[in-house]
């Protein structure tokens, strides 16, 4: 790990609390985890698709690695604060079970203070200690990873439901699956090739074109498909319009409009300004289901994202 990614950066992941697991793969604990056990405010995607959010392992099978270089990413990429590494330069790959291993013991370690948090509601704490749902997304490309049919695999054997959140770059890596996730998301966060490159800031010249192959591939899926769409003011969330004719090709069976959260790395290139209000976002979502023919089946203020489908209801996956 050491020899590709500076000391620097992994005593910054470790500060902010990531878990590493072997060399290239993490563990964090998502703020609706506490939020779930403490206050018992609860993550959009329990509202939205039944999975518990204190029963929710949000993990990473590429913590160093990714195709692109979003300039709304929260996490650091190689050039932040003057430290660098190649990001296309990849490891000796860890084995998918050492992986779920390493992130399930990380995630009791991660609980291991609640049990004396005042307000802790202990009954969830305890159910919390066997997760059922693995977040396959946190940070890095996870299609990157080319043993994901064994994570997901893994992860399912053991009784979990995964929601896999690919960029969409590594096409491929999607079409070979021979075990799907229970959802899949895509993230699309630009509408054109050359606003791509501007928002996006890919690694590869191929990457618009390996993102639109993977819309074409979507309607292929047996799992339910997400476009995610993230929204910053002043740089995408005005051209609902033209988003609609990338979902034409996919045909999703959902859509997450969410907005940009000022919040981490993605500081060093946005501003404050460019966070939009749920209102917004609720606007942009309404204006993408009418074009498109879609509801909108719920919204959650909390997270600042709405939920649209052709479906009258959500599936719940839990």
């Amino acid at each position: 790990m050491q020899s590709l990614v500076p000391d620097e950066i992994i005593q910054m992941l470790q500060r902010q609390k990531y878990h590493l697991v072997g060399s290239h793969s993490a563990v964090k604990r998502c703020r609706w985890l506490y939020n779930s056990i403490v206050q018992g405010r609860t993550c959009y995607k329990q509202k939205f698709y039944g999975i518990n959010s204190h029963q929710c392992l949000q993990m990473t099978p590429s913590v160093f690695h990714c195709t692109l270089g979003c300039v709304f990413c929260w996490r650091a990429q190689s050039g932040d604060n003057n430290l660098t590494w190649d990001e296309t330069k990849l490891p000796e790959w860890d084995d998918p079970e050492d992986i779920i291993d390493g992130c399930i013991k990380e995630q009791k370690r991660i609980l291991t203070g609640y049990k004396a948090t005042p307000n802790a509601d202990q009954t969830k704490r305890l159910e919390a200690l066997t997760p059922k749902h693995a977040a396959i997304s946190l940070t890095g490309e996870p299609t990157m990873y080319p043993h994901l049919d064994g994570l997901i695999n893994g992860f399912h054997k053991r009784g979990f439901t995964t929601f896999l959140v690919s960029n969409g770059t590594i096409p491929e890596a999607l079409s070979n699956l021979s075990e799907e996730p229970t959802q899949l998301y895509i993230s699309v966060s630009a509408f054109a090739q050359s606003a791509f490159s501007k928002i996006c800031r890919p690694h590869a010249k191929s990457s618009w074109k390996k993102l639109n192959e993977t819309l074409e591939l979507l309607p292929s899926f047996k799992c339910p498909t997400v476009i995610r769409f993230t929204l910053a003011r002043h740089l995408n969330l005005e051209y609902p319009e033209l988003f609609a004719e990338l979902v034409k090709k996919a045909n999703p069976t959902y859509l997450e409009p969410k907005a940009y959260m000022h919040v981490g790395f993605s500081r060093l290139r946005l501003n404050f300004s460019n966070m939009p209000t749920h209102s917004e976002i609720k606007d942009f979502g309404s204006k993408l289901a009418t074009k498109l023919g879609y509801n909108m089946l719920d919204e959650s203020p909390d997270s600042r994202v709405v939920l649209l489908s052709r479906l009258e209801k959500a599936i719940k996956l839990a």
